[in-house]
C-alpha cells in the first residue's frame, strides 16, 4: 500500500515518555522567545526605521517562534535533555510551608541590619567629609 512506503516523522523517543512538565517547559520556553523576539524586533526595527504595523510583527515573531519550539521539540538531543532536567527536578527536595516562612524572615531581618550598618557608616563618612572640608 502507498501509506507502508510514505516517509514517517520521526518523533521522540516514546521510552522517554512524554510528559506534563517537559511540555510545559517547551510552552513556556516558546512563550518567552515570542516575546523576546517581539520586543527585540520592534525596538530594532523601530531604531532604524519606522515601526512597522503592530499585527505584521506579532504575526512573523509567533510563526518564527512557532517553527523554533516545533524544530526543537522534535530535535532528539533537545528533547532529551529537557526530559532528564524534569526529571531530576522530581528527586528534588523541596522545603515546606514553614522552611520558606523562616528562610524568609531571615532575609528580611539580615536585609534591614545591613541596612542599618551601612546608613550608620554613611552618617559617619559624611560627618567625615564635612568636617574635613567644612
Amino acid at each position: 500500500m502507498a501509506l507502508e512506503n510514505s516517509p514517517r516523522i520521526k518523533l521522540p523517543s516514546v521510552s522517554q515518555g512524554p510528559n506534563k512538565p517537559v511540555h510545559l517547559v517547551y510552552l513556556g520556553g516558546g512563550l518567552l522567545f515570542f516575546y523576546l523576539l517581539k520586543w527585540t524586533t520592534d525596538w530594532i526595527w523601530g531604531y532604524f526605521t519606522r515601526a512597522p504595523s503592530e499585527l505584521y510583527v506579532t504575526v512573523v515573531s509567533a510563526v518564527v517562534a512557532l517553527i523554533v519550539g516545533i524544530s526543537l521539540y522534535r530535535h532528539e538531543r533537545t528533547y532529551s535533555l529537557v526530559n532528564e532536567v524534569c526529571a531530576e527536578l522530581t528527586k528534588v527536595s523541596w522545603p515546606n510551608g514553614k522552611e520558606v516562612k523562616a528562610a524568609t524572615l531571615v532575609v528580611i531581618v539580615m536585609t534591614i541590619i545591613s541596612a542599618l550598618i551601612l546608613g550608620f557608616f554613611d552618617f559617619v563618612w559624611s560627618n567625615v567629609t564635612k568636617f574635613i572640608y567644612g
